[in-house]
């Protein structure tokens, strides 16, 4: 992919995840709820999941129509529920050519692409980290965009994260953050992005279910890594570690056979790449962006700031053993 296509593609995500963000800190803020979560109402994470795909998917199409997308969501679940409507009004209110449900749903299934090794596509989580969101704490909106099976840009809004930051590389810059709010009218410092200067320690899901955190115990004590972890949420652990918040991320396997999804990870590992961190499969093997919908070829996920990874790399073999 050329520059020039690169530099305009990155400019269009970055206002389509910055828009779409507006909707999840809003959704967040009117919608979430003790009450809620006590009843284990999944509604207001169901009403941004759908309408910040629909927007990012609408915006992107009509900047970009022969790109397709890889999105995680369809509209199939929104069919006859009353949460279409407040999707719907949710997504009008920051892109309102988004004019009736039937378009809604059409932005929403544009997200059905199948991936693959060859051509372009965009790959989105709309909403990654749902029970981080629900307690009203730390989510993210990752958005990569592929060429023949290799990420060349990435876009990650963390709106609860460091004031809120959006962070963002392409194969013809390194890593950046700014803020999310205010930075189009000219506020807010654009950083580059620094993992040299983590402490030592893991940045661990704070669901256990999300890593096997006993493994990841035994690596930390052949590390020698004595501080206590930092747990968040979503692809947010990939940009602490890029910025420098932590050292590692671990996600290592909590069952035989699982696949990860290319959106739970395109637009984070590409970021921290891009700031010189170094990103594997637990076996060392670079994650394959090329099988599809899912990293059919890897197996779990290393993440670190690059100078030790061959370090924790042999950790996690051996504490595995």
């Amino acid at each position: 992919m050329d520059c020039e296509v690169i530099n305009s593609a990155i400019k269009n995500a970055i206002k389509s995840v910055r828009a779409a963000s507006a909707i999840g800190m809003r959704v967040q803020s009117e919608l979430v709820s003790a009450d809620r979560l006590e009843k284990k109402d999944r509604s207001p994470v169901t009403v941004a999941d759908f309408a910040v795909q629909a927007v990012i998917s609408a915006r992107l199409a009509a900047a970009f129509p022969d790109i397709p997308l890889v999105g995680e969501e369809d509209s199939s679940e929104l069919h006859g529920s009353p949460l279409l409507a407040s999707v719907c009004r949710y997504a009008q209110s920051v892109h309102p050519a988004l004019d009736s449900e039937a378009a809604v749903c059409d932005a929403i299934d544009r997200g059905n692409h199948s991936g693959g090794a060859q051509g372009r596509f965009w790959t989105l989580d709309p909403i990654d980290g749902t029970k981080g969101f629900l307690r009203g704490g730390q989510y993210a909106i990752a958005l990569g965009l592929i060429e023949d099976g290799k990420v060349v840009a990435g876009v990650l809004s963390c709106p609860n994260l460091a004031g809120g930051r959006l962070y963002y590389a392409t194969s013809n810059d390194p890593s950046r953050s700014e803020l999310i709010d205010g930075v189009e009218n000219g506020a807010g410092a654009i950083e580059a992005l620094d993992p040299s200067k983590a402490p030592w320690r893991f940045c661990e899901s704070v669901e256990a279910g999300h890593s096997d955190q006993d493994w990841s115990k035994g690596i930390a004590e052949r590390l020698e890594i004595t501080a206590a972890p930092y747990r968040i949420d979503s692809q947010c652990k990939y940009a602490a570690v890029a910025s420098g918040d932590a050292a590692v991320y671990l996600r290592l396997p909590t069952q035989a056979g699982y696949e990860e999804k290319i959106w739970d990870h395109a637009a984070g590992s590409y970021i921290l790449e891009r700031a010189g961190g170094t990103v594997t499969d637990i076996h060392g093997k670079a994650l394959d962006f090329s099988h599809g919908r899912n990293l059919k070829t890897n197996e779990g996920v290393i993440a670190t700031n690059g100078p030790r990874h061959a370090d924790v790399l042999s950790a996690v073999q051996n504490a595995r053993a």
